[in-house]
């Protein structure tokens, strides 16, 4: 096993670290949506037999990254304009359950977090710094996300924001669309600050993750930055 690998390859079990190869290697576009997987190439390549490949692959699947064909191979999805609107209304539907059942938990420390994210994600904005932005954005969803303990919902929209972001990850920006994320960030805070859960979990739902209202700045976004996608209305 090369040592270029050895930062994968610490206590966690095989098809662990041969997920996190994976995903790593989409998320950096070494492993491009559209195309086949050489399964010996990286079996060589990590030094390692095909059973913890075959089953991250499995895993894999699951949730959505790749699927595989008997006797052909595995595939890594494409994101259709289908496949992202569908995102689109499962987080919305996740977050805004979220959302209703932390009200309790919400104080007036967790609206001034979230303010702060916001501040930096536009601070990154003006130094055109996606990375940055990108980390501030899920810290600021993260607030209230993890006042859930519903580890499954958690699980649930980590995975399809995965898919959304990482596929590869892009690091430029569309700085409309920020521009009016961070407008409905402030919204979403104003709403929690006021104590209307309710009105927060509909604002997430039906503004901030709705595919129809960002719809056209996501066929912007996909479209200009990711002209390997079929973005066509087919699943």
């Amino acid at each position: 096993m090369s040592s270029i690998n050895d930062s994968f390859f610490t206590i966690k079990s095989l098809r662990e670290q041969v997920y996190d190869y994976l995903r790593f290697q989409m998320n950096d576009g070494k492993i491009r949506p559209g195309s086949f997987l050489n399964l010996n190439e990286i079996s060589m390549e990590l030094g390692m037999s095909r059973t913890p490949l075959r089953d991250a692959l499995f895993q894999l699947e699951t949730e959505g990254f790749v699927t595989i064909y008997p006797r052909r191979g595995v595939i890594v999805n494409t994101l259709t304009l289908e496949k992202i609107r569908n995102i689109y209304e499962i987080l919305g539907g996740l977050e805004s359950s979220v959302m209703v059942h932390i009200a309790l938990r919400f104080r007036e420390s967790d609206a001034e977090i979230m303010e702060k994210c916001n501040y930096q994600m536009r601070k990154a904005l003006d130094q055109n710094n996606y990375s940055m932005f990108y980390e501030e954005n899920l810290k600021f969803h993260n607030v209230y996300l993890n006042m859930s303990d519903n580890l499954e919902i958690l699980q649930y929209i980590k995975i399809h924001k995965e898919r959304l972001y990482d596929f590869p990850r892009n690091k430029t920006f569309v700085k409309e669309w920020e521009l009016h994320s961070l407008e409905e960030h402030q919204a979403l805070i104003e709403l929690l600050r006021k104590g209307d859960f309710n009105g927060a979990a509909e604002y997430i739902r039906d503004v901030h993750w709705s595919f129809q209202v960002q719809e056209r700045f996501i066929r912007k976004y996909y479209f200009a930055k990711h002209s390997e996608l079929d973005v066509s209305e087919e699943a």
